[in-house]
């Protein structure tokens, strides 16, 4: 699939004569859109909340929500153009981290691991490594099964909904060996769980917010990540990444950790990064991927700025359609 899209590319004025190709190839918009505020009138550094840009609503996050600053007009003698300034954080909303998001210590540290110094910052990432097969884990039949509970809503206490890394209504080290025969060298695992309709809860604020629900949430689970890590030592590949439609990929569980001081927590950053390897949080529209027959597989647009560590993605989907012989290829595209 990924040789084909290049084929592809780099044919298309002469409709990919060339290239073994299917009769319809679907793009698929995985990216939530990036909510923009204006900047606060007392610190420009600031977002003001009650100056939203167009249907802009904050998103639970990291860091501050993002400011887009007023246009400066650039004149010409047919007109002018727009230009604007954004702030943004590398770590809200739909995004990518690079391997050097995270420092191990001594402790965490794994044999084999890739040094500190030499993991790769976001301008470091190749082509190859943004892109690759999906392998698409699905346990949002699960997940609805045990929102159901509690008619359909996320509750932070375990005993109304269970997302905790003993529940099954998370991606579980099974559900990674029974996908074991399509992880492959770049491949990228993708576990929809179902929880990108929580994504605009209206607030910035954690407490409130049902996506985050006080980091009781469904993910990677600790026991996935490192049934992830076996399989790839037993069959002596590397993934490319993980990524999910949650909000840190990892597990509320994961990402919370033992105690409030977040220790041994984020398995998945803890453990991947180390190995080279990627994760892209916060995706949307799986629903549509997982309607797909074909093969599909990702393509990560990531900021090539130097020294990232990571930053807002635009993520798709590329999938093939039936195989014909003499029609050309159609282009699909989705986004909703």
């Amino acid at each position: 699939m990924k040789k084909l899209i290049i084929g592809c590319t780099l044919l298309l004025n002469v409709g990919c004569a060339s290239v073994s190709q299917p009769n319809r190839l679907e793009f698929i918009d995985l990216s939530h859109p990036i909510p923009t505020f204006a900047p606060s009138k007392s610190d420009a550094t600031k977002p003001d909340l009650n100056q939203p840009l167009d249907d802009s609503t904050p998103i639970a996050g990291f860091y501050q929500q993002a400011i887009l600053y007023p246009i400066d007009k650039w004149a010409t003698s047919q007109g002018h153009f727009n230009s604007r300034a954004i702030l943004i954080q590398e770590h809200n909303g739909t995004s990518f981290n690079a391997p050097n998001h995270y420092q191990n210590d001594v402790n965490s540290t794994e044999k084999g691991a890739i040094p500190a110094s030499n993991r790769k910052a976001a301008h470091q990432l190749d082509s190859e490594q943004l892109t690759g097969n999906i392998v698409l884990i699905d346990v949002s039949n699960r997940v609805k099964a045990e929102l159901d509970k509690n008619d359909g809503k996320p509750s932070t206490d375990l005993n109304i909904t269970d997302f905790s890394d003993k529940s099954q209504a998370t991606i579980r080290a099974a559900d990674i060996r029974a996908v074991a025969d399509q992880i492959t060298d770049g491949a990228w695992l993708v576990g929809r769980v179902g929880w990108e309709q929580f994504y605009f809860s209206g607030t910035e604020d954690w407490n409130k917010s049902q996506y985050v629900n006080g980091l009781n949430h469904p993910g990677f689970t600790r026991e996935a990540i490192e049934e992830i890590i076996k399989i790839m030592e037993e069959k002596k590949v590397k993934i490319s990444g993980i990524a999910a439609d949650s909000f840190s990929t990892d597990s509320g569980q994961g990402a919370k950790g033992s105690d409030d001081k977040w220790s041994n927590a984020w398995p998945a950053h803890v453990r991947l990064y180390q190995r080279d390897i990627l994760i892209v949080e916060n995706l949307t529209n799986l629903s549509l991927l997982a309607q797909q027959q074909g093969d599909c597989s990702l393509m990560v647009g990531a900021l090539n700025h130097v020294g990232g560590t990571g930053g807002p993605a635009r993520v798709m989907a590329v999938c093939e359609g039936q195989t014909t012989n003499n029609e050309p290829v159609k282009f699909v595209h989705r986004h909703r």
